[in-house]
């Protein structure tokens, strides 16, 4: 039973998941035409944007890592200082901009489901609260955690209010 149960947890889970998060590109890649609109523009504006957060935010916390002088310590600066996720917040970025991208032509909403899932994992089950229990009760953290924004950048508050 521990075979059985490993590959439904391991395996199954992650390919109805991976699948309810990859229909907008599969439904869209299935179109006979695409129409360049509004719509289209914008969604590759949003996942470019979204591209941007995930690609810097990764980088500047490699560059910090890298750094012996940083062992220890919390970045906090640079889009870290807007966010305490930003690489989360651009890879659901990401899916956001795919989603507007597959509904361009209005039609499939309810391919919505994709970028609420990513969200919702990356936010609620997988990403954020698993980092966030990492650091918890430590003074640094709990002091940049009143500042900053748990998700979406925005400009961190002064004094922790």
């Amino acid at each position: 039973t521990f075979y059985l149960r490993m590959f439904i947890q391991i395996y199954l889970l992650q390919l109805v998941l991976s699948l309810a998060i990859n229909l907008p590109a599969i439904v869209r890649n299935l179109q006979d035409q695409a129409v360049w609109n509004l719509w289209t523009t914008a969604s590759l504006v949003v996942w470019l944007c979204g591209f941007a957060f995930e690609s810097i935010g990764d980088w500047q916390l490699k560059r910090f890592k890298a750094d012996p002088a940083h062992r220890g310590q919390l970045i906090t600066s640079g889009l870290w200082r807007f966010s305490r996720h930003p690489n989360y917040f651009g890879e659901a970025t990401l899916w956001w901009g795919i989603f507007i991208m597959a509904v361009s032509d209005g039609h499939y909403l309810w391919l919505i489901i994709s970028p609420l899932l990513i969200t919702l994992f990356l936010l609620y089950v997988s990403g954020v609260p698993m980092l966030e229990k990492k650091y918890a009760g430590r003074p640094d953290w709990e002091a940049y955690k009143a500042r900053t924004s748990k998700f979406f950048p925005w400009p961190p508050k002064h004094n922790g209010r």
